[in-house]
C-alpha cells in the first residue's frame, strides 16, 4: 500500500484553497502522495452540530483578514469571493465525476476560479467555460454529477470524516493522527516522514 496523506477539503473553504497551494508547492521539491477527499463543509458541520466561523459576523471579519495574510506571506494570489458563501454542490461531486487524469487540473483551476477569480462557480454559466478549461465536455459534467452513485460517495466521504471526529476543512490524515487546519500541513508530513 502507498503511504499518503489524506486531505479532506472543499472547494467553498478559503483556508482548503491556501492548503492546496501549500500542497502544490510542497510536491515540487519532494514526492509525496496526497489523498483529496472531497467533502461538504456545511454538511459536516451539520452532521457536528457546529456554527460554521463564516457565518459568525466577528469571526468572518477576522478570517478574511487571516487569510489575506497568510496568502500575502505565502506569495499566492488570493481574493476573497464577493459572492461567499457560493454552493459548491456541483464542483465538489465534479471532483468525484472527472477521469484521475484531469484531476489535478481540475483542482488548481476550480480553487483559482473560486479565490482568485471572484466566480461564482455555482452558477452553470459561469462553471461552462471554466470546465472547458479543464477539458471537461460540460454536458457530460452536468449529466455525471446527477448519477446517485456520485452522490452517495460524496455524503459518504463526509459522513467518514464525521466519523473522525472532523468537524472542519482542510484537514490532514496520516497514521490514523488528525491535523486540522492548513498551519498544520508541517505537522502531517512530519508523521508522514517517521
Amino acid at each position: 500500500m502507498i503511504k499518503s496523506i489524506d486531505f479532506y477539503f472543499d472547494f467553498i473553504s478559503s483556508y482548503s484553497y491556501l492548503a492546496h497551494k501549500k500542497i502544490e508547492n510542497n510536491k515540487k521539491k519532494k514526492k509525496i502522495n496526497f489523498n483529496y477527499k472531497p467533502v461538504l463543509a456545511g454538511g459536516l458541520h451539520n452532521l457536528q452540530g457546529i456554527t460554521a466561523p463564516a457565518f459568525i459576523k466577528s469571526k468572518l471579519k477576522h478570517m478574511i483578514n487571516d487569510c489575506v495574510l497568510i496568502a500575502k506571506k505565502n506569495e499566492y494570489d488570493f481574493l476573497w469571493n464577493s459572492k461567499f458563501p457560493i454552493n459548491s454542490l456541483n464542483i465538489m461531486r465534479g471532483y468525484l465525476f472527472i477521469k484521475d487524469e484531469i484531476k489535478n487540473l481540475y483542482l488548481n483551476i476550480m480553487f483559482d476560479a473560486y479565490w482568485k477569480d471572484n466566480l461564482d462557480t455555482s452558477n452553470e454559466e459561469v462553471l461552462k467555460p471554466i470546465l472547458k478549461k479543464c477539458k471537461i465536455n460540460p454536458i457530460d459534467f452536468f449529466d455525471g454529477i446527477k448519477d446517485p452513485k456520485i452522490k452517495d460517495e460524496l455524503k459518504s466521504i463526509t459522513q467518514e470524516a464525521h466519523d473522525k471526529e472532523i468537524f472542519g476543512v482542510p484537514t490532514f490524515v496520516i497514521n490514523n493522527k488528525v491535523f486540522w487546519g492548513q498551519d498544520r500541513l508541517e505537522f502531517a508530513l512530519d508523521e508522514y516522514n517517521k
